[in-house]
């Protein structure tokens, strides 16, 4: 019947099966996603609270929907925050409302079903012949079951308010607002899954009516819930009280089955309340002895706090949770947990637990494994926190059976182990008899033939032996013999074993009654067949049903979550004090791996396409477990290595190449090098104890112990390199001198210390030591990097999404401690804090920043080859991309700025179209330029000032990314000149073909789908060889009068600058403009980088155009040059050298050199120096020499401060 209910062509029982397999995915789905809880939903931090507190809704917002999408909309600061917040969040709440859809749809699903059982859609099918059925009967049951399990798991695992925020958002974000979405039962998930006030916070006080109301939101068929009540009173559902004979097991027997009972009584909790005879059944049958249980996968619950609200139940359980009661149960298990530990002891001894002990007794050892099992259940359910302890009354019980047991946790972990040891050691040996069954039957079956034909021909006289005459008949009696074991079948093993019975007493028989024990010789023969019967009888009775009831005896699905809670600390010291333990550890995690055939039976049974996904959750989440146990190693190693580091570095003296005789002693340092020896032998036994442990297959995992091990030693690089790095990265900005330099060096000497420990470490554990430091490192740092450019991104990169991140070797989120996510961030902001233009000047020909009060020096150009030294490559990488992402929200928030001031502001519009009006063309001269400029200035002294800030901070990054990038490009030829030189051809190369595309189109270009040209840059940033200076850093569109807008930002700071010939370079000419001249030359630059070159030319026109009005309005009188037209010539040349132009860039209406008519401003290359305002640069970067020479006349040429003649 249950064949016929399961079979493929019984469409009620498929259908039945079906659901319930989805039951078990969907609450696998539940507890995965249970653990990528978005916290912003949780409105519990900083974040959370101050920017995404105003967009995110509890179920409020359904009576206030239409006021908070107003408020909304309203605001464009909350638009941007709301776009943001979907383009982040919305495939997450996409997956979360699914998997509550799915819980939703499966009492749907489940109450169709009912109604077509009901209706008879399946023909011959009742409610009452399904429940009839064995198969029916479990499935029926599970069915509701599973339902009260999500039920209860989702409201455990996330909590009410962050639900319904989830849905809230999904239900806004995904159109079912707008009804453009096809959630059509949105509503009914509501319904479902809004808050019920529960918290499983320890203490929290329980809800009204919870969870009877929760449970009753969708009605399922009271006919269907009684029955099953009743079933689940009544009967053996599972079978199990055959795997436990004794009647003082059969509350364990029924453990499962009172857990499905407890969860379905809450469907019906008229029963809980009043029926109290009903309650008293189930109590008497399933709660006699124990008041702790498991519902699902390790979830515990404490009876005596669970039905404390409900009269009947609490009535009933009163015997249960008597003290006198609870101390006898206690006192009897403690009791026999010490006999249970000398038994199994006992069957581990070496040579105790041979093959034909086991053969000889099998109910013996059936006994021991299920006694030990019980008081092992019984023990850690019972002595466990269960969050119920807050009450005094609850606590009581705990304190009674940890009191009355004498026992620690340590020895209900060591019965643990050993149970564990010896349930594999037998199922092992079961499973090898098994395979080897048949085969050993036929060899006893031929050695026994044999010794009976070698006994009919001594008695045949053909075969002489000693004093043995001819005898006839017993020659013809042992032939008769011999065919009939000849004739026993193994297919027929009953009959063959009462058949060997028989032959054995007749052979005892013919050896009494025809006196021939007299013989040795023969004697000997009949004993070796009789033992070969034996053998064969043993071997018959070697039946699958023993292991079967191994495993139901030894399951271990009630600690799926208590072992880490009570016995982690456990395993972690035994493994401490003795490494070999890890292989008894081997059988536990094996014993514990049982508890995943719960939730994938029926999933295999309906061939679902949910069983991988549901195999790797749970087996996932054992091998986490695994690892965080056996964790403890690469902790202790680390420790041990920290002390020979130590050692090493701080008392043994390197030897010098030559050494003296007398001074052999000294340098030998005998203890010094004996502790370090005693260390590393430390070291050694930890990894050859994780060795010893065997390849094992965890669910549908391998778990390699080698790769353990070296995962282990990852992770625990990855959490103390990022502690050192988080903890040594932490800068005061309240102090005037910058501790930024003894930071880094004390980084620096950590992380030397951490790589020599490597570098020690990997031959004595067997692994690559260089490839693992190289990695781990770089995925730190780009973690860090990509976690900090978060902030600056509108779809941020999650954790689950992070290429860096990892679930096993994972790298560890700190806590904020100021505006930076962490310490990249921490660091890139000291670096900008103290590198300030405000306070600081930079020269530029010595790399070099200066207070711009004290004149001190603040930083050097080695600073970044001390980053580089602390941070490696990858730090040194990462602060230039985090410098890049600050770089592009500059010039975004700029761009933005102009042009909301252009779209808002029309008097300030039309003030630059007068303007742009009155100085055009470019290449007039303007009549009293004085006023003329005076007057813009005034008007846009307060609209330039953030235009200002943002350029200077510009050209603050833009300054230390080249910095950034000398440093790379320096290390990169001097560590690998090849590569450098590579790449340095690649990319003349390829700009060379593009170039000569550009010039001749039928010339090859690469075509879109070619990476060449990405992956070159990321290669050139990589190696220092990009120029940040030239770089794109975002797309703009066209900016009206934007040039112009330039040059009065120029012209207003040039006011505060002078020319300083010590310097070669303009300085501010009051220590009070915040103003530096370097950053904000680059900064200009990169600011009109981003747009057509058009506007860089028309840009150096209008500057060309202010500097010959100046010139021409003082006269040809005065031959010193006003202080604006030196400031813009020197702000000109550091332009134009910065960015790479050519010296043929047109100033005005003519080249640099410029010849006019009227009054021209001429800058003419020399190539000596002739004037203190001489300054520029040539091709390859040198200076070069110019002399500014004005032309009055064709005939004759004034010179400044020179006699240089054209």
């Amino acid at each position: 019947m249950a064949q016929d209910f399961l079979a493929e062509n019984n469409i009620c029982g498929q259908s039945l099966l079906r659901l319930v397999s989805r039951g078990n995915a969907v609450i696998a789905e539940i507890l995965r996603l249970s653990d990528f809880i978005p916290p912003v939903f949780k409105l519990d931090g900083k974040t959370g609270n101050t920017k995404y507190g105003s967009i995110i809704n509890d179920f409020g917002y359904f009576k206030t929907a239409e006021y908070f999408e107003n408020r909304i909309e309203q605001s464009e600061q909350l638009q941007d925050i709301d776009d943001e917040f979907r383009e982040n969040h919305l495939q997450m709440l996409t997956r979360f409302y699914l998997a509550f859809e799915s819980i939703h749809k499966y009492v749907t699903d489940l109450n169709r079903f009912l109604d077509e059982l009901s209706e008879g859609v399946y023909i011959q099918q009742t409610l009452e012949s399904v429940l009839v059925n064995t198969e029916g009967k479990q499935l029926m049951c599970e069915a509701l079951f599973l339902y009260g399990v999500m039920l209860l798991l989702v409201d455990m695992k996330i909590d009410g308010l962050v639900r319904e925020r989830m849905l809230v958002s999904y239900y806004r974000y995904s159109g079912a607002a707008k009804g453009a979405g096809s959630d059509s039962n949105i509503d009914d998930v509501c319904k479902l899954l809004r808050s019920t006030g529960f918290s499983s916070q320890p203490g929290a006080k329980r809800p009204q009516n919870y969870p009877e109301a929760y449970f009753a939101r969708v009605t399922v068929n009271e006919i269907y819930v009684k029955m099953i009540v009743g079933r689940l009173r009544s009967d053996d559902v599972y079978g199990q009280v055959a795997a436990y004979p004794l009647p003082e097991h059969r509350s364990t027997a029924l453990a499962n089955q009172a857990s499905m009972l407890y969860v379905i009584l809450y469907f019906d909790a008229k029963i809980l309340n009043t029926e109290q005879a009903k309650m008293r059944e189930i109590v008497d049958k399933y709660f006699p002895d124990n008041w702790v249980i498991s519902i699902y996968m390790g979830h515990i619950v404490n009876l005596a706090e669970a039905w404390e609200p409900y009269k009947a139940a609490k009535t009933a359980l009163q015997n249960t949770l008597d003290l006198n009661n609870c101390k006898s149960l206690a006192t009897k298990n403690g009791k026999l947990l010490k006999m249970c530990s000398k038994q199994v002891l006992h069957f581990l001894k070496e040579g105790v637990l041979t093959e034909n002990y086991l053969l000889d007794n099998i109910p013996k050892l059936m006994n021991c494994l299920r006694e030990s099992n019980v008081v092992l259940r019984w023990l850690m359910l019972h002595t466990i926190t269960t969050g119920a302890e807050a009450n005094k009354k609850y606590r009581q019980f705990k304190e009674v059976v940890v009191a009355q047991t004498e026992v620690r946790q340590h020895d209900i972990f060591q019965l643990l182990l050993h149970i564990a040891q010896l349930e594999i050691k037998l199922k092992d040996m079961f499973k090898l008899l098994l395979q080897q069954k048949e085969s050993k039957w036929d060899k006893y079956k031929k050695e026994a033939v044999d010794r009976i034909t070698e006994l009919a021909e001594v008695f045949s006289g053909t075969k002489p032996l000693t004093r043995i005459e001819k005898n006839d008949q017993l020659k013809l009696w042992f032939n008769q013999i011999s065919q009939q074991i000849s004739s026993l079948d193994y297919a027929d093993s009953t009959s063959a074993g009462r058949k060997m019975i028989q032959l054995i007493q007749a052979l005892e028989e013919v050896q009494e009654f025809h006196q021939l024990e007299n013989n040795l010789q023969v004697r000997q023969f009949l004993a070796d067949t009789r033992q070969f019967l034996h053998q064969m009888i043993r071997t018959v009775n070697i039946k699958e049903e023993v292991l079967i009831s191994i495993e139901i005896v030894a399951d271990l699905s009630y600690a799926w979550t208590l072992m880490d809670q009570n016995y982690t600390t456990n395993m972690q010291q035994g493994i401490k004090s003795n490494p070999s333990l890890v292989i008894k550890l081997r059988a536990t995690f094996l014993k514990l791996a049982s508890a995943l055939e719960l939730p994938l039976l029926r999933i295999n049974q309906a061939n679902s396409k949910d069983l991988l996904s549901v195999s790797q959750y749970y087996s996932g989440e054992l091998v986490t477990y695994v690892r965080k146990v056996l964790q403890i190693i690469p902790q202790t190693m680390f420790g041990l290595l920290a002390r020979i580091v130590k050692i090493q570095t701080s008392q043994i003296q390197e030897l010098p190449t030559r050494l003296e005789k007398d001074k052999m002693k000294e340098f030998a340092q005998l203890d010094a090098r004996y502790e370090v020896a005693k260390l590393t032998q430390g070291i050694s036994v930890f990894t050859e104890g994780v060795l010893m442990m065997k390849t094992t297959l965890v669910g549908i995992i391998k778990i390699d112990p080698k790769q353990l091990l070296e995962d282990g030693i990852r992770k625990e690089l990855v959490m103390q390199v990022a502690s050192a790095m988080h903890n040594t990265m932490q800068f005061n900005p309240k102090i005037k001198v910058s501790e930024i330099t003894v930071r880094l060096k004390a980084l620096s000497q950590t992380m030397e210390g951490f790589r020599r420990s490597f570098e020690y470490i990997q031959d004595y554990v067997n692994i690559y030591g260089l490839q693992i430091w190289q990695k781990e490192i770089s995925r730190i740092i780009n973690y860090n990097v990509e976690q900090e450019c978060n902030s600056f991104l509108r779809q941020k990169v999650q954790d689950y999404e992070s290429l860096y991140q990892s679930k096993e070797i994972p790298i560890p989120r700190f806590q904020p401690i100021d505006g930076s996510v962490n310490f990249i961030g921490r660091l890139a902001r000291e670096i900008i804090r103290i590198t300030d233009g405000r306070t600081t000047c930079y020269v530029d020909l010595l790399g070099t920043w200066y207070d711009s009060k004290t004149k001190q020096e603040v930083i050097d150009k080695r600073l970044f080859s001390r980053v580089h030294e602390s941070l490696g490559t990858y730090g040194v990488c990462g602060l230039d991309r985090l410098f890049c992402f600050m770089i592009v929200r500059e010039l975004q928030q700029l761009f933005n700025a102009i042009r909301t001031m252009n779209n808002t502001n029309k008097v300030w519009v039309a003030a630059l179209d007068d303007f742009s009006k009155q100085t055009s063309p470019r290449s007039k001269l303007i009549e009293n330029p004085a006023k003329v400029y005076a007057a813009i200035m005034q008007r846009a002294s307060k609209v330039l000032v953030t235009y200002v800030e943002a350029v200077m901070r510009v050209g603050q990054l833009q300054i230390l990314r080249q910095q950034i990038a000398n440093e790379i490009n320096f290390s990169c030829k001097f560590h690998s000149k090849f590569l450098a030189s590579s790449l340095n051809n690649m990319n003349r190369a390829l700009l060379t073909a593009v170039g000569a595309h550009y010039e001749d189109a039928s010339k090859p270009y690469p075509s879109k789908e070619n990476p060449m040209m990405i992956e070159l840059a990321s290669f050139l940033d990589a190696t220092g060889l990009g120029c940040p200076f030239s770089k794109i850093y975002v797309t703009t569109k066209p900016l009206q009068h934007f040039a112009l807008l330039c040059f009065l930002v120029t012209v207003s700071q040039l006011q505060k600058l002078q020319y300083n010939k010590s310097t070669c370079g303009l300085i501010p000419k009051k220590v009070n403009d915040g103003v530096d001249a370097p950053p904000f030359v680059i900064g200009m630059l990169t600011v009109l980088k981003q747009f057509h070159p058009n506007e860089t030319k028309k840009y150096i026109q209008h500057l060309g155009q202010y500097v010959r009005s100046h010139t021409d309005s003082s006269g040809l009188k005065n031959l010193d040059l006003a202080p604006e037209v030196i400031s813009t010539c020197a702000f000109l040349e550091e332009f134009i050298f910065h960015g790479s132009m050519k010296k043929n860039v047109r100033l005005g209406c003519g080249y640099l050199g410029i010849t006019n008519s009227c009054f021209p401003f001429v800058l003419n290359r020399i190539w000596r120096w002739t004037s203190p305002h001489s300054y520029s640069t040539n091709s390859e970067g040198a200076r070069d020499d110019y002399v500014i020479t004005i032309v009055t006349s064709p005939k004759s040429v004034f010179h400044v401060q020179s006699s240089y003649s054209p």
